[in-house]
């Protein structure tokens, strides 16, 4: 235990900001194939284009509690060195067998250990939400994304067929694709929800962090965040159906994009709406100031 516990604790030094330096240069060098990795997988793969979001949801929530960074001490240690070597065992062994979760958390678990390596646990303490967004940079593996998507298509594509007939609009399915005006709308594929689902997901994150919210209101609002992206999906998927069915298919094409763009601060209205109905209901919500002073 003693070997843990830091060995200098002191105010820093124009030289220990270059140190520090020093040493995410050598991560970011360690790591850049996993890094580089990544950042094509968000600009290449649309589901997963929410990493995209991560670094700037970090620096946000950084933001925010940045009143704590007068309180933070120079704290060598053995801790940060240990995260680091177990990180690039980690990227070392996805890189070798062709394993991207690993190589990608491997990644941030060097650049997170350089950093400790010179704050101990302190930086997890004070900034554990903003460390925590970047871990959205991993993308998510396809195995675990077919198990989302499959079911959503399910989902978008029944409750769709049963909204359009309810309305008046007849449509009928042929697996996951509906027949509107003889016109096939593949509306299961082309929009399960996932991309939503997971870009929204963040979203939340960030808002709920970016409150001194009680704990059980931050879980309640990321439990309930995938429903509310399913529901505005629907809500995207009608119309953009109908367009299909009844008009062209660029004019489709753009509605859809756009809707897109519309749901995600639509769904953040919902979420206050329910933070609003909470507090009319007269439970708790608050806890705390979001900086130390």
């Amino acid at each position: 235990m003693k070997l843990l516990t830091p060995s200098l604790r002191r105010s820093w030094k124009v030289y220990d900001w270059i140190l520090l330096a020093l040493l995410l240069s050598a991560g970011v060098w360690t790591s850049r194939v996993a890094l580089s990795e990544m950042w094509r997988i968000g600009m290449g793969r649309e589901e997963q284009s929410y990493i995209l979001l991560a670094p700037l949801i970090s620096a946000w929530l950084f933001w925010l509690r940045r009143s704590r960074l007068p309180s933070m001490r120079v704290e060598f240690n053995l801790v940060g060195p240990s995260i680091v070597f177990i990180g690039w065992l980690l990227n070392y062994f996805g890189l070798q067998r062709d394993i991207e979760i690993a190589s990608h958390t491997g990644a941030m678990l060097v650049l997170l250990g350089c950093v400790m390596s010179m704050t101990g646990i302190g930086i997890v303490r004070k900034f554990s939400p903003a460390i925590l967004a970047l871990f959205f940079l991993i993308p998510i593996p396809g195995s675990i994304r077919q198990l989302i998507a499959i079911p959503l298509q399910d989902i978008a594509t029944n409750v769709t067929q049963i909204v359009l007939e309810l309305i008046g609009v007849p449509a009928f399915r042929v697996g996951q694709v509906l027949v509107i005006n003889n016109e096939p709308v593949a509306v299961g594929e082309a929009c399960s929800g996932l991309r939503m689902i997971l870009a929204f997901g963040v979203v939340v994150y960030a808002f709920a962090f970016s409150m001194p919210l009680r704990t059980s209101t931050r879980i309640v609002l990321l439990g309930i965040s995938p429903l509310v992206a399913v529901i505005c999906n629907v809500v995207r998927l009608i119309p953009t159906s109908v367009f299909f069915g009844y008009g062209s298919v660029d004019q489709a094409q753009v509605f859809h994009d756009l809707a897109g763009w519309v749901m995600i601060p639509i769904a953040l209205v919902i979420l206050v709406g329910i933070l609003r109905l909470i507090r009319w209901l007269e439970l708790p919500v608050m806890a705390f100031r979001l900086a130390m002073r």
